[in-house]
């Protein structure tokens, strides 16, 4: 099972020289997706322990339209463990707003992580 999110990074986002994004700004998104297949695999929006890794494998700019996956990897009695992958689909050609739809999207950051489900929840939803 997953799930995607769009959105449009804003370039407000930007903090560094070269429109650039910072890398928690994948972090948090990752963070929202999670959430969003934890409710849909477990009726629970469940806690996230960590990640066992993340990488940067290229820039996220203000102007660029994104999407986030988080897919289910494995599911023990309570632990989760998601891939998650941010993918630039568009990219600003200049400042002007001019943009345009990539050809191939761009990965530009992985992790996998894991959310646990409480003791005392339950597992409402089994769709897999």
């Amino acid at each position: 099972m997953k799930v995607v999110h769009q959105r449009y990074v804003a370039y407000s986002d930007a903090h560094y020289a070269g429109n650039l994004v910072d890398g928690a700004f994948s972090l948090k998104l990752f963070g929202d997706a999670g959430t969003h297949l934890a409710i849909a695999v477990d009726g629970h929006e469940s806690l996230f322990a960590g990640y066992s890794s993340v990488e940067f494998l290229a820039p996220v700019r203000g102007g660029d339209v994104i999407e986030v996956e988080a897919r289910l990897a494995s599911k023990g009695t309570r632990s989760r463990t998601i891939d998650f992958e941010l993918r630039v689909i568009c990219r600003a050609i200049d400042d002007t707003g001019r943009a345009e739809v990539l050809a191939e999207p761009v990965v530009a950051t992985r992790a996998r992580g894991t959310g646990v489900v409480p003791a005392n929840t339950g597992t409402a939803n089994t769709r897999l």
